[in-house]
């Protein structure tokens, strides 16, 4: 399958990578036709073997896929830090959407990465409605009427 522009222009990917191992996490990848991974990580940093900024970024370019580091888009570690005590995700994704308010800048970068080539928010946990990519997602798709759908794989 060809990567189309019509997928860039329409979706916009997220994964977490949480409870997978890095081949075939970048096999899904594959399989979705994602040309660039944006890491929304505050602090591209893993435990886990192949997913910190430098080796991705060379395990991705083995696919053929970009990598672009979003940090501002990240989620502060002061909310961080309190929904991993608390678990209050009411909290944290209020909070976090006023954040965002504050980086219209780097929403807007992200919102032309998406619409040029087919893209996939990366962060660590695999269920992405307690994800803050969740939120990125959904603040992007409304940029300009942007008529963005959101993929989670």
């Amino acid at each position: 399958m060809e990567k189309s522009a019509y997928l860039s222009q329409k979706t916009v990917f997220t994964a977490g990578y949480e409870g997978k191992d890095i081949d075939s996490f970048l096999d899904s990848l594959s399989s979705h036709n994602i040309q660039v991974v944006v890491d929304v990580r505050e602090i591209p940093l893993s435990r886990k073997k192949g997913f910190s900024k430098s080796i991705l970024q060379q395990r991705l370019a083995e696919y053929d896929i970009d990598y672009i580091h979003i940090k501002a888009l990240g989620s502060p570690s002061h909310l961080r830090k309190k929904v991993y005590q608390d678990k209050d995700f009411d909290y944290f994704f209020t909070n976090y959407e006023k954040y965002l308010e504050s980086c219209q800048e780097e929403l807007e970068e992200l919102y032309e990465v998406i619409n040029e080539r087919v893209s996939c928010l990366l962060c660590f946990e695999n269920d992405p409605y307690y994800c803050h990519r969740s939120a990125v997602a959904d603040r992007v798709t409304r940029i300009n009427g942007a008529p963005l759908q959101i993929k989670h794989i």
